[in-house]
């Protein structure tokens, strides 16, 4: 009777019994809780093999793996097109730079030549070379003033010119490239 009685009292209140209910902790691990009436399923759990953890560390535990080579990597590119405005852009800023240079080359160049004596001893030849009374002063014809003018007037000129044709060199290359494909190019990251 005492065993029907228990029987009886569980099923009136309508529980499971304890030993089926499943753990608090155990639902996040194995899914979700079951029924009352069916008992809970757990994942099965890898079975490891003893000899392979031994194996690997022992074998792996001196050896060090080498660096790997590094592979250079090529890439073959062909120019077709060159933009004709950063052409112009970039010839004329350096032949503005070759232009001031060139006035100062020339300035100090003067100078230089002042400075050792250069122009008196012209002098002195073209006075031996014309008589006596021919006596001619070089500085009269090639003054500081009018030697940085003239280069002064030699790079505009040569602004003009060098932007001119290398913006033609540009729209030449660009008809040339697409006639015959442009230059091809390799470049490696060594």
């Amino acid at each position: 009777m005492s065993s029907s009685s228990g029987s009886n009292a569980a099923g009136k209140s309508g529980r499971a019994p304890l030993a089926s209910a499943p753990r608090p902790g155990a639902a996040g691990k194995s899914g979700p809780a079951a029924p009352s009436g069916t008992p809970a399923r757990t994942a099965p759990k890898p079975v490891k093999s003893a000899a392979g953890p031994a194996r690997s560390s022992s074998s792996t535990k001196g050896l060090v793996r080498p660096a790997p080579r590094p592979r250079v990597r090529r890439a073959r590119l062909v120019v077709s097109k060159v933009n004709t405005w950063s052409v112009l852009k970039l010839a004329f800023l350096l032949s503005v730079a070759l232009g001031i240079i060139t006035v100062v080359a020339s300035v100090v160049l003067w100078i230089v030549l002042d400075l050792t004596g250069m122009f008196d001893g012209i002098n002195e030849l073209l006075g031996m070379l014309g008589g006596a009374g021919g006596a001619l002063n070089v500085k009269d014809f090639l003054s500081l003033g009018q030697i940085a003018i003239f280069a002064t007037i030699v790079s505009v000129v040569n602004v003009i010119l060098l932007t001119a044709l290398s913006v033609l060199a540009a729209l030449l290359y660009n008809i040339a490239a697409a006639l015959v494909g442009g230059i091809g190019l390799v470049l490696t990251d060594d």
